[in-house]
């Protein structure tokens, strides 16, 4: 094979995306996603736990500037039905934001990069990988009426006292499950989901 031939694959090679599965299902968005980096992966679990998006894709419409074609990394709804369009923050070189904005505009999307403090401040991305790994989890009918009825009783409830009224299903499981489905809600950011952490009903 040629030399050019070579650097010509590597570099298709390099901008092939990088899958990072995990052990986990979606909540909002596919069932099985391909990544471009641990980044976007990352972003994409923080999507999952954000209460104002609705859903999410990992195949967004590419933007065209006067630069050449840039594909995001996502493409997210959020809960007033609003379409945007966002980049992890670790994407380099993104010297046309407005350009990609008004882009963006054109396909009646917004556009952003994401910020890296969106992602890593705080605990919300630990408590968020660690909920996920229960996406899918199903809860049963008893366990998510004893726990919601208690919840309503009590206003609020510490995880550990939650626990106790999980009888028909694995109990931390099913409490993270609840979670994930918007019945029930916890602080993620402040500090690491532990037995203290109070539980609170989400009411629609």
């Amino acid at each position: 094979m040629a030399f050019q031939d070579l650097i010509q694959r590597a570099a298709r090679q390099s901008r092939r995306p990088i899958q990072f599965f995990g052990n986990r299902t979606s909540v909002k968005g596919p069932a099985c996603a391909t990544h471009r980096s641990k980044v976007a992966y990352d972003l994409a679990c923080i999507l999952d736990l954000n209460p104002d998006v609705a859903n999410w894709s990992c195949s967004p419409p590419p933007l065209v500037t006067e630069r050449g074609e840039h594909v995001p990394d996502f493409r997210m709804q959020d809960t007033q039905g609003v379409w945007w369009l966002l980049d992890a923050p670790d994407r380099k070189a993104l010297d046309c934001l407005s350009e990609l904005a008004d882009a963006a505009e054109v396909k009646a999307h917004h556009y952003r990069q994401v910020k890296s403090t969106e992602i890593y401040d705080g605990f919300r991305l630990r408590n968020a990988k660690d909920l996920l790994r229960y996406a899918g989890y199903n809860v049963a009918l008893g366990d998510r009426v004893r726990l919601l009825s208690a919840l309503d009783e009590h206003g609020s409830l510490s995880f550990a006292d939650c626990l106790q009224a999980v009888r028909e299903t694995q109990p931390v499981a099913a409490l993270a499950s609840l979670i994930l489905q918007g019945l029930v809600e916890v602080e993620l950011d402040e500090v690491l989901i532990g037995p203290e952490t109070m539980v609170r009903r989400i009411r629609r």
